[in-house]
């Protein structure tokens, strides 16, 4: 199923729920603003930024991933039992749920549709190396990928690795260069041109 089909499903069940007086159309905005503005990528990319420019908190979040980030203020619903991975030149790590879609809500946000699909829940356990390449992702070939099965007990945030020539920025501009797909482990983080 395409996104433009699944678009258009959720459309026409928000309408039926809408219609039968289940659900409040305004209510469904407030629950989606919450999740694509409030909680989301960004507060994901903070907690990545505070570990490259803060040793301390890198520890911290390596450790015990949901009491630190529940220091910058992130946690709630499925975000309870958070564990953080690091990439390094000597290891990448990937992140799926092959049961349903376990997903770190609070620090991700919503998660996008691919995560979701059976093709990529079966395909990145089988062949990780070609799901990156689909995601236009090339480690050298003595990388080793680890992926990580998030389940309703524990669930995953990949720290990427710091890109070159960002030496000296602060915690600001770093957040910005982080993506939910390099925090999946789909993706790697770019520096700068």
């Amino acid at each position: 199923m395409d996104e433009k089909d699944m678009t258009l499903r959720v459309e026409a069940l928000e309408s039926i729920l809408v219609e039968k007086g289940y659900v409040e159309p305004a209510a469904l905005d407030v629950i989606i603003e919450t999740y694509e503005k409030d909680v989301g990528p960004r507060n994901g990319a903070h907690v990545v930024a505070r570990s490259w420019v803060d040793p301390a908190y890198r520890e911290r979040l390596l450790t015990d991933a949901t009491a630190a980030i529940a220091e910058l203020g992130y946690g709630g619903r499925q975000g309870e039992h958070m564990v953080a991975v690091e990439n390094t030149a000597d290891e990448h790590h990937l992140v799926v749920c092959t049961l349903c879609s376990c997903y770190p809500w609070p620090v991700l946000g919503l998660p996008p549709t691919w995560y979701k699909s059976p093709a990529y829940r079966s395909r990145v356990v089988i062949d990780p190396r070609g799901v990156l390449a689909d995601f236009g992702v090339t480690l050298p070939a003595d990388t080793r990928i680890t992926v990580h099965d998030s389940t309703a007990e524990v669930r995953y945030l990949v720290v990427p690795r710091r890109p070159e020539g960002t030496d000296g920025w602060d915690e600001g501009a770093l957040a910005a260069l982080v993506t939910r797909d390099s925090m999946i482990g789909t993706g790697l983080v770019e520096g700068p041109a």
